[in-house]
């Protein structure tokens, strides 16, 4: 299979400035995706962005290249990543496209794209667009340009479908949360949906001014959020990141619940209810705890690689209904066709209400293995995962750790980085081998 130029993990990200996120070449992908995806009888495509500055330049420029293949565009405005998603499969779109850096600071941004069903595209479709902006950009001079609209109202109808997830005949009066949106485009969302739904809310970083999403708060911060909730002897803080497709928890004593815990939960309530359709589809980064747990309950697993995608795309070939990632993208493909942090959230205060337990007590019925994750900027254009002296490294590591620990290391497909994984039953032996492959890997 040919090598992807531009698409990784989740889309195209980079440096605002920087190839691939330059106008240039936003306006050949504008071009690729409308040339490639457009072909619909509506060839129409839905645009979104998260809270950030660059955003709006963006999107302009991701417009203009649509348009010139005679697709038109519905502008969703600032909205999260799976709104994008319910409203490319809601109003027959082409496609849907998210400009966002996710959960990465103001300086990145990238895009994101749903073909028109509402999940991500396949790797096929992604070669198509690549092969596409290899030619040459033909700027237009006939009448047949596409025309740009404005979604009505796509906060309120976003708003109502996550409303819809949860039984009408309950509410979450019973509970004080606290709610970190990043900053990002959760903002003006999340704090409606709980506080119409009942429960008593406190917000943070729900000011974003372009520049501010996911500083100092979000999904991979909740060192803030920590705090509110304790001062606040709130019942949960829910942390979201920049564009809303994934949450990390924090419980009423202030103890971090991540994306294996919240699967863990919710697949052992989805068993209890008989609404688990076959098992459960994580990724070689989920905790070995979790998958030990599922083993006694009778639960199948499935680990794909790193990417909610890949994720998506195992679920929809089993015929299974949950997936997730460690990092918090939780996919319930009995509410929706990609992860969103906002469902997720709701589903576990409905496990909460229903069984009258705290995130607490739910969290504390699997323990995990201790984990250490590292992140090693390197520049250097090589193949680390099949690097000799990196697996002498890990045959090495794991002798130390025993039979039930895990190394992993991988390039990010969102950064230019190395991500480190170590896993087992002894934290201080997992720490120090983290940091030694660490320091090895930088030696490299």
């Amino acid at each position: 299979m040919t090598f992807l130029q531009y698409f990784k993990t989740d889309g195209i990200r980079g440096k605002v400035g920087k190839k691939p996120i330059t106008p240039n070449f936003l306006l050949k992908l504008g071009w690729a995706i409308g040339t490639v995806l457009g072909k619909n009888k509506t060839k129409k495509i839905i645009i979104g962005r998260d809270t950030r500055v660059s955003g709006f330049m963006l999107q302009s420029i991701l417009e203009y290249g649509i348009l010139s293949t005679g697709s038109s565009t519905l502008l969703a405005n600032c909205i999260p990543t799976s709104a994008i998603s319910y409203f490319t499969k809601y109003l027959n779109a082409s496609a849907g496209i998210m400009i966002s850096g996710s959960h990465n600071l103001f300086n990145d941004n990238g895009i994101k794209i749903f073909y028109k069903n509402g999940i991500k595209l396949t790797r096929e479709i992604e070669f198509s667009i690549e092969k596409k902006i290899k030619n040459t950009f033909l700027y237009p001079t006939g009448p047949n340009f596409g025309r740009s609209d404005t979604i009505v109202d796509p906060e309120n109808q976003y708003i109502n479908f996550c409303k819809n997830t949860f039984p009408k005949d309950l509410n979450l009066s019973k509970f004080t949360i606290v709610l970190d949106c990043a900053n990002g485009s959760t903002f003006n969302i999340a704090p409606r949906i709980f506080q119409d739904l009942g429960a008593r809310i406190i917000t943070m970083s729900i000011t974003p001014n372009g520049v501010n999403i996911n500083k100092n708060s979000g999904s991979t911060n909740t060192v803030a959020l920590k705090k509110l909730v304790l001062l606040e002897k709130a019942d949960i803080g829910l942390a979201f990141d920049g564009d809303g497709d994934r949450v990390i928890m924090v419980d009423h004593l202030g103890n971090e619940v991540d994306g294996d815990q919240i699967i863990y939960i919710i697949a052992k309530e989805y068993l209890k209810t008989n609404q688990l359709k076959g098992g459960v589809v994580g990724t070689v980064m989920t905790n070995m705890s979790i998958i030990v747990g599922f083993k006694k309950l009778g639960i199948p697993f499935y680990a794909t690689e790193i990417g909610d995608r890949h994720v998506y795309k195992k679920m929809k070939e089993k015929r299974w209904t949950i997936g997730a990632e460690k990092s918090g993208h939780i996919i319930l493909s009995d509410k929706h066709s990609t992860g969103d942090g906002i469902i997720a959230s709701l589903q576990v205060l409905l496990i909460m209400l229903h069984n009258n337990m705290t995130l607490y007590c739910l969290s504390s019925q699997i323990k995990l293995f201790p984990q250490v994750l590292l992140n090693v900027f390197f520049k250097k254009d090589k193949n680390l995962e099949h690097d000799l002296e990196i697996k002498k490294i890990i045959s090495r590591s794991r002798n130390i750790l025993g039979p039930s620990s895990r190394v992993l290391i991988r390039k990010s497909g969102t950064e230019p980085c190395v991500r480190i994984m170590v896993e087992g039953e002894n934290y201080l032996k997992v720490y120090k081998l983290a940091h030694d492959i660490a320091d090895a890997i930088k030696l490299l």
